[in-house]
């Protein structure tokens, strides 16, 4: 099966990016293909290469951008999301790409099920 997921809110503030994450790699680890991740509203923070969490604590960010690399997930920011809070390409982390919202529809009907997490 194919999934598509639509990640609403920031890293730090919520429980929906960690759900989102576990849940692609854990489709991923059970032969499902997840093509595309849509960051979107406060979801948008999750691609912020300036965000630095404690040591002891888990990064998201790093965390979606190896998940990219190593399974060729396609994450893309929403352009529009991103501008209202900053994340322009100078500080977008690695393996995420800002782009608009003919991607989420993309990825909703190239997909069989579309996944929101968050608000």
């Amino acid at each position: 099966m194919k999934f598509a997921l639509l990640v609403n809110e920031g890293p730090f503030t919520h429980q929906a990016s960690d759900s989102a994450y576990l849940f692609a790699k854990a489709a991923i680890e059970k032969g499902h293909e997840v093509p595309r991740v849509f960051f979107y509203y406060d979801g948008v923070n999750n691609a912020n290469k300036l965000s630095e969490p404690q040591a002891d604590d888990r990064n998201l960010v790093k965390l979606w951008g190896a998940l990219a690399k190593d399974h060729e997930v396609d994450l893309v920011v929403c352009v529009a999301a991103g501008m209202r809070r900053g994340i322009k390409d100078d500080i977008l982390a690695e393996g995420f790409r800002i782009s608009g919202l003919g991607q989420l529809i993309e990825a909703g009907l190239g997909t069989d099920r579309l996944v929101m997490f968050g608000d």
